[in-house]
């Protein structure tokens, strides 16, 4: 229970990274992500020589490390994205939340996004549109539809042609990755008269 853990532990024990965020001063990609480290120091403090390795180190997992030097202020939107999530994993926390993770970020920062934290030892929590994504990273699925749960599983359980139609009045096909076997969604842009008539 985060709300019973001292506000120091709380941030030890859970990192976040928000869907929308704005940088109001002009730090340095390496500053920002450095403030990551600030639950584990009691009273402020310089960062120590293995904290600004792991620093580093974060910055090169999320390819920033040659934005190292620039400011926030100048960066594009999946920079930046990428930059909250180096400054997360430097504060080496034991339960990561993600909202749309993915946003702004093209292919392959996506898919080097969601290798980096599938292969991590973290507890990560994340929310995600893109169906597909969240089939080829995710363990367990929830599908939310008008504030509630209304699917609970593994992908391939979760991630049916009758849930696609229940839930986002839509027609797809589902079929198993050729080389994963996870479930995929395919899908044909509708007609706009389809699309009206679809909807749940």
């Amino acid at each position: 229970d985060l709300w019973r853990l001292p506000r120091s532990e709380a941030a030890r024990t859970v990192a976040a990274v928000p869907q929308q965020h704005r940088a109001h001063l002009d730090f340095t990609v390496a500053e920002l992500v450095a403030m990551g480290r600030h639950p584990h120091h009691r009273h402020g403090g310089r960062l120590s020589e293995a904290e600004h390795r792991l620093c580093r180190e974060a910055m090169e997992r999320v390819d920033i490390a040659h934005l190292a030097g620039q400011g926030v202020l100048t960066l594009s939107g999946g920079e930046l994205q990428r930059v909250l999530v180096a400054r997360a994993l430097v504060q080496q926390p034991r339960i990561l939340v993600l909202d749309e993770p993915t946003n702004h970020l093209d292919l392959r920062h996506q898919l080097g996004l969601l290798s980096l934290i599938t292969a991590s030892d973290l507890t990560v929590l994340t929310v995600l549109h893109d169906l597909n994504l969240a089939a080829a990273a995710c363990d367990r699925i929830a599908v939310l539809a008008e504030g509630a749960i209304v699917a609970v599983g593994r992908p391939e359980e979760v991630l049916t042609a009758a849930m696609l139609r229940t839930v986002f009045g839509v027609d797809a096909e589902v079929m198993p990755h050729p080389r994963t076997g996870r479930p995929q969604i395919l899908f044909a842009i509708p007609e706009q008269s389809e699309m009206e008539g679809n909807r749940p």
